[in-house]
């Protein structure tokens, strides 16, 4: 009975490994900016304009970590740039955050201004579809 319950729990865990693989697997990589990075060179606002992004797939942020940050916060830190109670910040230079279902909200709070003048973004990422 004890060896049924031991396979049982093997089997369980290693399933539970293979759909989780097969979800990180599948999950994309995103430069921020492409080849520009997370700056004021381009607009943030109108990058994810045209991409598909799923739930998992994770945004890699290239910065100056002199001269900028990134800030996860929710809709109304980004609608006016404000650093959130929750709000989580982010500073290496080279971020890689991962995308939670559902809206995703990123402003940059490190300098006066930046978020206001256009550092700050909005992403909706979709629940991943089933695999074939």
């Amino acid at each position: 009975m004890a060896l049924a319950r031991s396979t049982a729990l093997v089997a369980t865990m290693v399933l539970l490994f293979v759909v989780l693989h097969c979800e990180i697997a599948h999950a994309k990589t995103w430069t921020v900016g492409d080849g520009f990075g997370w700056t004021l060179a381009i607009d943030m606002e109108t990058w994810p304009q045209g991409k598909k992004f799923y739930a998992g797939d994770i945004l890699v942020f290239n910065y100056d970590y002199q001269e900028a940050n990134v800030v996860v916060v929710n809709q109304q830190g980004h609608d006016t740039c404000t650093v959130n109670a929750r709000a989580r910040e982010y500073d290496s230079g080279h971020d890689r955050i991962q995308l939670a279902f559902g809206p995703n909200y990123f402003i940059n709070s490190y300098q006066d201004g930046a978020c206001a003048a256009g550092m700050k973004m909005a992403i909706y990422a979709k629940a991943r579809p089933p695999l074939p």
